[in-house]
């Protein structure tokens, strides 16, 4: 882009910007999400809270199912797209 087309745009700078950085928090908040260790960490938890008798077994299926879906995409790499999805 030219200079007549960045001076034009100058008064969109802060809203440019601010998208960015929302860009970015949600990056990094996707790839905390699927982090497989931290994961992994969860399913150890849910576990542990199963034999504690603190929830029982359907409700400890359905968790695992969402950490173990969330485990497989974090394994395949395909968090933190950039684009506000995952692969």
């Amino acid at each position: 882009m030219g200079l007549i087309g960045e001076v034009l745009l100058l008064p969109f700078a802060p809203v440019r910007g601010s998208g960015w950085v929302v860009r970015q928090v949600l990056k990094e908040a996707e790839r905390l999400y699927y982090d497989p260790s931290a994961v992994r960490a969860e399913l150890a938890r849910l576990e542990e809270r199963l034999e504690a008798g603190e929830i029982d077994e359907e409700e400890f299926d359905r968790q695992e199912d969402e950490l173990l879906d969330r485990l497989e995409i974090g394994l395949r790499g395909g968090a933190g797209t950039g684009d506000g999805t995952a692969r």
